[in-house]
């Protein structure tokens, strides 16, 4: 991930966090969610696809492939 760009990581990261709280909220019944904090995650989502937009596509084109084919485990 490091060679990426900025916007390019952050996307991922965000990614990751807001993935975990989803998988929380679906498969968790007893969770609860205070408005404010899914105000801010809504927030964060529409920043990082902002960031991931404004990287060159070309970039945005080997992310892509890159997390598609994933790590694979060698032998």
């Amino acid at each position: 991930m490091g060679k990426f760009p900025t916007g390019i990581r952050n996307f991922a990261e965000e990614f990751v966090k807001l993935q975990e709280k989803r998988h929380e909220a679906d498969y968790n019944p007893i969770s609860r969610f205070k408005l404010n904090d899914v105000v801010v995650s809504i927030d964060a989502a529409e920043l990082a696809i902002k960031q991931l937009e404004n990287c060159p596509i070309k970039d945005r084109r080997a992310f892509a492939a890159w997390a598609t084919i994933g790590k694979r485990k060698s032998g």
